[in-house]
Order: C-alpha cells, then sequence, then structure tokens
C-alpha cells in the first residue's frame, strides 16, 4: 500500500504545479528537498523555499502541464516518465519570451521520506527545450 501512496504523492504533486498551486508544495515536500538535477539558472535558494522560487520562475514564464505517462515505484523511490507542455509566455533567466510552444519529455526519480518528497533526480530533454525558446537553433538534416 506504501508503494501506491508514494505515487499518488508524486500524481499531486504534478496537480499543484499543473494547478499553479505552490502552497500545496508545503504538504507534498520536505524542508530539506535535495534536487539532484536543478535547473541551470543561478540564484537560488536550496530545498523547498528553493523549490518555490524556482517553481514560480517557470510557472510565470512557462504555464503548462505535466501528463504522467508511466510511473513506477518500488521501496521509497517513484520513477515517473513525463510529456510536458507549456507556453513560453515570459522572459526566463537570460532568455526572453518567445511565445512558442513547448513540449519536451522528461523521467523523474523522487525519493519519499516520512510521506513527503525528499530527493529528486531528473533526464529532460534539455536540447529540445533550448530550440523551441531559442537558444539552440534546430539542428538541420544530415547530407545524404
Amino acid at each position: 500500500m506504501l508503494i501506491e501512496e508514494n505515487k499518488q504523492l508524486v500524481r499531486r504533486f504534478y496537480a499543484a504545479i499543473d494547478n499553479g498551486d505552490v502552497d500545496a508544495f508545503d504538504e507534498l515536500v520536505a524542508e530539506d528537498y535535495l534536487d539532484h538535477s536543478p535547473p541551470p539558472f543561478p540564484g537560488f535558494s536550496t530545498g523547498l523555499e528553493g523549490l518555490k522560487q524556482i517553481f514560480q520562475v517557470f510557472w510565470e514564464a512557462t504555464p503548462g502541464t505535466h501528463e504522467i505517462q508511466d510511473q513506477v515505484a518500488e521501496g521509497d523511490k517513484v520513477a515517473t516518465r513525463l510529456l510536458c507542455r507549456g507556453t513560453h509566455e515570459g522572459d526566463l533567466p537570460g532568455i526572453p519570451a518567445t511565445g512558442n510552444q513547448l513540449e519536451i519529455t522528461a523521467t523523474v526519480i523522487h525519493r519519499i521520506e516520512n510521506g513527503k518528497l525528499a530527493e529528486k533526480w531528473a533526464d529532460k530533454d534539455v536540447l529540445r527545450f533550448l530550440q523551441q525558446v531559442g537558444v539552440v537553433p534546430p539542428l538541420g538534416m544530415p547530407n545524404e
């Protein structure tokens, strides 16, 4: 039963993100939350407060949704495969708003401790994201 509760906790976390509900993080995320794959923007705090700061930046700049496509759990860990969609409506640090539609995939592993998200590791399609926000040009077709 604990495995299903852990999976539900992760689903509630992504629902809170999609609803712009940063206050829900207080009941879902540990105070000393450790993000092993934080965004590459400097100047954010660590732990729960840092997660809230990062959330605000992304929520204002790229509101969207997280579609859970697969979820597997064992012990205190939950692995989730996501399809993330949004619109680049606002500036990100060093990246002016483009208005572009965004769609990337991600695989995220959360570790749960005492009923809260305690750690996160993520593998995101960063190249596709950077292409969609205009930081990296689209790759051309290979020569035949």
